[in-house]
């Protein structure tokens, strides 16, 4: 591996090298030689370049796709090994082929025409792919079938270069579990520093889509499963109102939560996803709103009773103010959080646990019975326990005996809590937000840096997160999540919050912030946080030399 001379921050945190904050402020680099990971070249590019790229015929799909097998063998199976993906497409090279081979006789099928994509394993697609959930139960579940986000970006011209690692089960396994680990993949690691956790269930589309193992990959998410990895991968994240993405064939959570949508380094390359993969909305172009002087005029509320207390992060959030108002948007500061019922979280707990169990079983039900025997959450319970030694290696299964505990649909109890936790969310919290202030988006911190893999204690998250994605996710609305810098290289992002079917504006906002900011950070695949000269000599101490003190007598 060719080493490489870089600056590393001596001290301090980052915001991003063209941050407004005063040079007093600014750290002092340090050089030090480090391997070099870093993309280069197309493949270090955005969605949009890429597609101009091969729109302008400055590459194949065919030469792409070689740049991007041979990433994936030098950083996700050896090097770094990010582990960010669990299959390569066998037929993906075929299908870059004929993709060049239809664009030379003029037969382009769409913006997405020979673009490799990553799906994240738990969405169907017809390729010769299982779709696993991470799970050894489902190794060989192979369906036949795409999920309709996947016909939409296949009918774009898109290459299903593979499936991408997760947490497993979408982290809806264990209470006690460990974020981006399953037991066909192992652990994701954090492009950025790769002890970091990567976060949510996505984190293996996260991780390969910050260290350019394709063009753009899919996540999903019930609560936090594409914010919260963007956030940690320093990337752009979109969860769209639930709805708008069709939940069909992919491994269910939660029928009132549950969405796909797209994980990219752009606001532009989420757009375009999303043209693909919002099937429902064929009519809408989600990239034609997209503008520099999208929040000019545009009322913005500020969640500040969202922000938490971290100094970092007030100090990145204060930043992106500043960025909101040069890209013209009015500042609206929200400091009172609407009043919520007694229980909500539990409520909201107790509604993924009902529908959990439904949901999986039917999918289960629908699956081939000669791949897949394990026909129901009670027996996948049973089949975890008979292969506990790799199954429940590091943690337990103590959800899916809680859901399985649990009674139907119809039950009073899931009913009164459906009821009363989206209206908490929507007319009560969200909606309410946007009314009482006359805003039309809220921000706040998208999250954290987060912290350290502990598979020992699994994930251990602090008290005071920041971000109100608990309440879009739970309310099934729109959620966009933008890079605003980082601290000591671990990323972090602003996130954008809309009402129902807001998506195309709450893309435009993301956009108008993007573009008058640009505070991604590339990943530098540091070990540690003691990669960073002034972290590892803090971490050392101070060593005294010289005379010393003489030891105190003792009386006698």
């Amino acid at each position: 591996m060719k080493h490489i001379l870089v600056l590393v921050i001596t001290s301090g945190f980052v915001i991003s090298a063209c941050s407004p904050v005063a040079e007093k402020s600014e750290p002092k680099p340090q050089v030090q030689e480090v391997a070099d990971y870093r993309a280069n070249g197309i493949i270090a590019g955005s969605l949009p370049e890429i597609v101009e790229a091969l729109e302008n015929g400055e590459i194949s799909s065919e030469a792409l796709m070689k740049l991007y097998l041979q990433r994936i063998e030098n950083i996700d199976k050896n090097g770094p090994k990010l582990q960010s993906l669990i299959a390569i497409n066998p037929d993906a090279m075929e299908l870059a082929i004929e993709r060049d081979m239809q664009r030379a006789a003029g037969e382009v099928l769409g913006a997405l025409h020979g673009v490799p994509v990553l799906l994240k394993d738990n969405i169907e697609s017809k390729d010769k792919l299982a779709t696993t959930a991470g799970a050894l139960a489902l190794k060989d579940n192979i369906t036949g079938r795409d999920s309709p986000l996947v016909a939409g970006l296949r009918a774009q011209g898109a290459i299903i270069l593979g499936k991408t690692n997760l947490s497993q089960w979408a982290n809806f396994r264990s209470e006690g579990s460990l974020s981006g680990w399953s037991a066909l993949g192992g652990q994701v690691r954090n492009p950025h520093m790769l002890d970091r956790n990567p976060c949510g269930s996505s984190s293996g589309s996260g991780a390969a889509t910050a260290a350019s193992l394709a063009a753009a990959s899919v996540g999903t998410e019930t609560n936090g499963s594409i914010i919260c990895p963007a956030n940690a991968n320093g990337i752009v994240g979109f969860k769209p109102t639930v709805g708008i993405v069709p939940q069909q064939h992919i491994i269910p959570i939660s029928a009132s939560q549950d969405t796909a949508g797209p994980m990219t380094k752009t606001v532009m390359g989420a757009a375009l996803m999303m043209n693909a993969m919002a099937t429902t909305t064929p009519d809408t172009d989600y990239t034609s709103g997209l503008s520099k002087d999208a929040l000019k005029g545009v009322r913005v509320g500020v969640l500040n009773f969202a922000k938490g207390k971290k100094a970092a992060i007030l100090a990145h959030f204060d930043v992106a103010l500043a960025d909101l108002e040069a890209a013209g948007a009015v500042l609206v500061h929200i400091d009172e959080k609407p009043d919520s019922p007694n229980k909500l979280g539990k409520m909201a707990y107790d509604i993924l646990k009902y529908e959990f169990k439904q949901g999986l079983n039917d999918y289960l039900a629908s699956t081939s019975p000669e791949l897949v025997t394990t026909r129901s959450l009670e027996q996948l319970i049973a089949f975890n326990l008979n292969h506990k030694e790799v199954e429940l290696a590091l943690y337990d299964q103590s959800i899916f005996v809680a859901s399985q505990a649990l009674g139907s649909l119809d039950s009073e109890e899931y009913q009164t809590a459906i009821e009363t936790v989206q209206k908490a969310t929507r007319q009560d919290g969200i909606d309410k937000l946007l009314a009482e202030h006359n805003v039309a988006v809220l921000v706040a911190p998208s999250g954290l840096a987060v912290p350290r893999v502990d598979p020992i204690n699994g994930d251990v998250w602090p008290n005071n997160w920041p971000g109100y994605g608990g309440y879009a996710a739970r309310a099934g609305y729109p959620h966009a999540t933008v890079p605003m810098g980082g601290i000591h290289g671990v990323s972090v992002g602003l996130s954008f919050i809309g009402t129902k079917n807001s998506d195309a504006e709450v893309l435009s906002y993301a956009y108008g912030y993007e573009q008058h900011s640009m505070r991604r950070l590339e990943p530098q695949y540091l070990k540690s946080a003691e990669d960073i000269p002034f972290i590892a000599e803090a971490m050392r101490g101070i060593s005294i030399k010289g005379n010393r003190s003489p030891p105190i007598k003792k009386n006698n």
